[in-house]
């Protein structure tokens, strides 16, 4: 796909969805609108304590003088980038995706001027960057080890510039392609872990 009609391609195809349930939590996905879209994407505080070190859209809760899911999406991106709200057209939302501690997200999209200011606010963002469209739908799903306490678990991760993006982040992105580009990338829920890929392969033969 031309990367120059990305960005048509999404205006096109995506819009607000009519009746919109007020989501406990909203991601603002911003797309620079120029010839290669990139996303802008965040590696979060590794001093938080829900997803520390992530990597992660802007966005977060719910505040109780909040509107709308936009509202949230747009409040949460300037209090953690300083985007500037006027600096984004708004073209749809994306369907709601639930967080591993349940709570329900709403992704909502924009696109934003490619040579956009932003600060990243220190008590929550470690860094801000941003990812080529392109190289994000191409990119291979790779296992990454999540351990917990009797096992350990691979999710499929996307690696694009020195960062790992994988769980709730990744599934919006492949949402995004699915709805946005008409672009269905594969994304199993679990990856076996390269050690047991390798073993099964050695049988096999």
């Amino acid at each position: 796909m031309d990367d120059d009609s990305l960005t048509q391609l999404l205006q096109q195809r995506l819009r607000f969805s009519p009746r919109v349930k007020p989501a406990q939590a909203a991601v603002l996905i911003a797309i620079t609108n120029e010839s290669n879209p990139k996303v802008l994407l965040t590696r979060r505080s590794i001093y938080l304590s829900n997803h520390a070190g992530e990597v992660s859209f802007p966005g977060g809760k719910r505040d109780p003088q909040d509107t709308s899911n936009i509202v949230v999406a747009l409040r949460e991106a300037y209090e953690e980038t300083a985007l500037n709200p006027f600096d984004v057209q708004l073209i749809g939302d994306l369907p709601m995706q639930k967080a591993r501690n349940g709570m329900l997200v709403k992704p909502v999209v924009g696109l934003i001027p490619p040579e956009v200011k932003l600060i990243a606010q220190p008590t929550e963002i470690d860094r801000i960057f941003f990812a080529s469209l392109s190289s994000l739908m191409n990119a291979p799903p790779i296992p990454y080890e999540v351990r917990y306490a009797h096992q350990s678990l691979y999710f499929p991760s996307m690696r694009v510039e020195n960062e790992i993006v994988w769980g709730l982040t990744a599934r919006m992105l492949v949402s995004l392609f699915q709805y946005g580009l008409n672009y269905q990338k594969e994304w199993p829920f679990l990856l076996n872990s390269p050690a047991f890929r390798i073993n099964k392969t050695k049988r096999d033969e």
